[in-house]
């Protein structure tokens, strides 16, 4: 057993099993008690590799993993070798594997402390761990343990709880107190007790509850008693065993020369006609000699200072503290302010600390009620009031109730541009795609990615630069050349089947319906009078669909008084109208899919395929 310290501010650990709570805790300690260098060195966690994102104070950082079968020593070699001066192997490991573990642990050089927290480790194992360890010279804490911690330099894993409990007892900086206990449980009140009556705990070590611990009180006793910084001793022991005897004896010998206050708890078994197993494997008294009463007999007669209670405890401590400083043994230090720990945002959000921004905000749909909404309308009057395609576009793009003639061209225009058969780019794309036993998704996509400029993609383009012409007083002559110098083809002009004596009667539908039914067509017949200048230059110049839909989408939102200005232009720039193709044209690509699916073999033969098919 070691003499000394077993910790420091710059102890590293390597953490076997991986558990991200304990990890972060320590980290956390870490950064209250201002070291400079984490305490978790490494990751050991079979059958993962690379690294697991940790935060050290508000810096996040990478803690590296070994756990791979692909190395060829063991996983707990590979993290010794890598890091060499992490001399405190904290094992998480289930009983069942924490001996091989715990056993490849000790064997390594560089290990030094091993603290086992699985319960229920086989007592013969124990036993093997216990006798490689004192042969070579190495300390084991538990099993059944939470750990241990050295006030403001080194915690293991959950020891002392919360951050709140920590503060509370004053563990960020070092005071005079050096305790040991089987429980951690009551290791964590007790550092609370200390914390009230005296300047705070040095050190503090939960040896287990288990009949073989793998270090004893009187071990961890003797080595505060050979620390300068430890003043008094406290020692909480239980009944069951006779670990306590080996402090007694060691009293009795002079080998403790610090003052010990010591409780054995577990007086109330006396009251119980039968024997009583307690929480801990090794809390089962077996005759007077391991209860309670019989031990706290033994150590006040062999010079520790034995309240006449538990609750008495915490006096006895203030007795011998007071006494110590007043002779000048103990000189308390001022009390720093410890550092506020970043809070993980998802546990400040919950406590209601601060605001986090949300990273999506959606406002056309809501499913958290009874029902679904749309904009605000329920679904159930979207069909109750017989709603139609058009309605369902104006409420979720446009996030209001537009006027039928509206939403009735919208539909229109889906249902114009729903499909202009198998030889436009996009069509041709999902054939070919399907033909080649792909899935509809996978089909659709690769005819929707052709949407462009040259495929159906002019549409906002075609409003934008009209309503921009229009806008600016510009003849259609002005418009025309103007673009032309910047080398800029008018969008929603051209076409090359289509021609002045051979009109497309899509776009005269359009026309005829806006002159029907708008308030005002100014945009389209802005858009009338540059295809009559165009038209004198060549005659397949006319204006196309996508300039028909263009310049009379801005006529239906200037004309509908839904829309300021501003709302017009945000529309025209983000590519609302464009989604109007998509919408339609994703309607025939489907089509054209299910058709390649149904036939097999196509009724349609493309020309290309007269040149790539040749014999």
């Amino acid at each position: 057993m070691a003499t000394g310290q077993l910790f420091s501010r710059t102890t590293q650990a390597l953490f076997y099993n991986y558990k991200q709570s304990p990890v972060q805790r320590m980290l956390d300690y870490d950064f209250l008690c201002g070291r400079e260098i984490p305490s978790v060195a490494g990751i050991v966690n079979p059958g993962s590799d690379g690294f697991q994102k940790l935060f050290f104070g508000q810096e996040e950082i990478a803690v590296p993993v070994y756990g791979s079968f692909l190395v060829l020593s063991s996983s707990v070699q590979a993290a010794c070798r890598a890091h060499p001066v992490a001399d405190v192997f904290i094992n998480f490991a289930s009983f069942r594997s924490a001996f091989q573990s715990s056993m490849d642990a000790l064997k390594q050089s560089t290990i030094r402390v091993i603290v086992i927290i699985a319960e229920g480790v086989p007592e013969a194992d124990t036993k093997k761990l216990i006798a490689f360890a004192a042969l070579n010279h190495k300390v084991v804490i538990g099993p059944a343990t939470v750990g241990g911690i050295q006030a403001g330099a080194f915690k293991i894993g959950d020891t002392a709880g919360t951050l709140e409990n920590i503060i509370q007892s004053k563990l960020y900086r070092p005071g005079s107190v050096g305790f040991v206990s089987k429980s951690g449980g009551m290791s964590n009140e007790m550092y609370n007790v200390i914390a009230r009556v005296t300047d705070g705990l040095y050190e503090g070590i939960a040896i287990g509850g288990d009949v073989y611990p793998g270090s004893t009180l009187s071990d961890h006793v003797l080595r505060f008693n050979n620390i300068p910084q430890i003043k008094m001793i406290v020692v909480l022991g239980e009944l069951g065993g006779r670990d306590e005897y080996s402090l007694v004896e060691a009293l009795k010998q002079g080998k403790v020369t610090k003052p010990v206050v010591a409780w054995v708890s577990g007086t109330c078994a006396k009251l119980f006609k039968s024997e009583v197993q307690f929480g801990h494997a090794g809390a089962k008294s077996g005759g007077d000699m391991e209860s309670a009463q019989g031990k706290n007999k033994a150590l006040q007669e062999a010079g520790a200072i034995v309240p006449t209670s538990y609750e008495g405890l915490e006096s006895a401590v203030k007795g011998v503290y007071d006494k110590l400083v007043s002779n000048q043994t103990i000189v308390p230090a001022p009390e720093p302010k410890p550092p506020t720990v970043p809070e993980d945002l998802h546990v400040a959000v919950k406590n209601g600390k601060v605001r986090a921004p949300t990273h999506i905000v959606s406002t056309i749909c809501d499913d958290r009620g009874d029902e679904p909404t749309y904009a605000g309308v329920q679904i159930s009057t979207i069909i109750e009031k017989d709603y139609g395609l058009g309605d369902v576009i104006s409420l979720l793009w446009f996030k209001r109730s537009l006027p039928k003639y509206c939403t009735k061209f919208i539909e229109m225009c889906i249902i114009l541009c729903a499909d202009h058969g198998p030889c436009v780019s996009g069509a041709h794309n999902t054939i070919v795609t399907s033909r080649a036993g792909k899935d509809l998704v996978s089909s659709l996509v690769s005819g929707l990615l052709t949407i462009g400029p040259r495929f159906g993609g002019a549409i906002d383009d075609a409003a934008r630069y009209f309503k921009d012409a229009y806008d600016k007083n510009l003849t259609p002559y002005d418009f025309v050349e103007s673009m032309k110098k910047k080398g800029i083809r008018v969008p929603g002009i051209g076409h090359r089947i289509k021609r002045g004596d051979n009109r497309d009667k899509r776009v005269e539908l359009l026309q005829h319906y806006g002159r029907t039914f708008f308030p005002s067509v100014k945009y389209m017949e802005y858009a009338v009078r540059v295809e009559s200048y165009t038209l004198s230059k060549s005659n397949n110049l006319v204006l196309n669909v996508d300039g028909a839909i263009g310049s009379l989408f801005l006529d239906l939102l200037a004309s509908c008084a839904m829309f300021s200005q501003q709302e017009i232009d945000e529309i025209v720039g983000i590519g609302y109208l464009n989604g109007l193709f998509v919408l339609a044209r994703t309607i025939g690509l489907i089509g054209h899919t299910f058709d390649q699916k149904r036939l097999k073999q196509p009724l349609y033969r493309h020309p290309w395929e007269d040149v790539l098919y040749a014999k």
